[in-house]
């Protein structure tokens, strides 16, 4: 687990890497859908998300990056991947279908309640200061729009590797098992 927690992290920090293409939805998903002791299953996302804002924020102090790590506001991120393990609770039978739909709603769930914490400011100072109205709304959501299709797109690859790489692992672990019994 530690090791999947650093390589997620250090993946979210790679300079020029595709906005919102990163691993932490899909770990989310992935330790609410297979990991038993339901802490670990929120730790592993939140402690990635915290060890990667602590290397963004280093690397913002030394100057080496715009982005920084810490900021006004962030709790609801820390929260909205607790959100995501939920989702990955809802998934009842790992297969297929119920992973990549997993994979669809939880950054689709991710991006409405985000971009719309921050156009009304409850997570701190409000966005781009878009109007306090319906139209606002939207023109927040579009602001989030190219972090959106990152996020699907990161999720769902992400979910492949980490579902099906658990399928694999499981499947090779009872083969190996029934071949020491026979």
């Amino acid at each position: 687990m530690l090791v999947l927690i650093m390589i997620a992290a250090l993946y979210r920090i790679i300079p020029d890497r595709p906005w919102g293409f990163a691993p932490q939805i899909a770990i989310a998903l992935f330790g609410g859908a297979v990991i038993k002791d339901k802490k670990w299953a929120f730790a592993l996302p939140i402690f990635s998300m915290f060890l990667s804002d602590l290397l963004y924020q280093g690397l913002y102090s030394a100057g080496l990056t715009p982005i920084y790590g810490f900021y006004e506001g962030q709790w609801v991120n820390y929260c909205l991947f607790a959100v995501m393990v939920f989702c990955g609770f809802a998934i009842k039978k790992i297969n297929i279908v119920n992973v990549l739909a997993a994979s669809l709603v939880a950054p689709t769930i991710f991006f409405l309640l985000s971009n719309f914490t921050t156009w009304s400011g409850l997570a701190g100072p409000r966005g781009l200061n878009r109007p306090l109205n319906f139209q606002g709304l939207l023109m927040a959501y579009g602001d989030g729009i190219l972090f959106y299709k990152g996020s699907i797109a990161g999720t769902l690859f992400f979910s492949v590797l980490l579902f099906g790489g658990y399928y694999l692992f499981t499947k090779n672990k009872a083969v190996a098992a029934t071949a020491a019994q026979a």
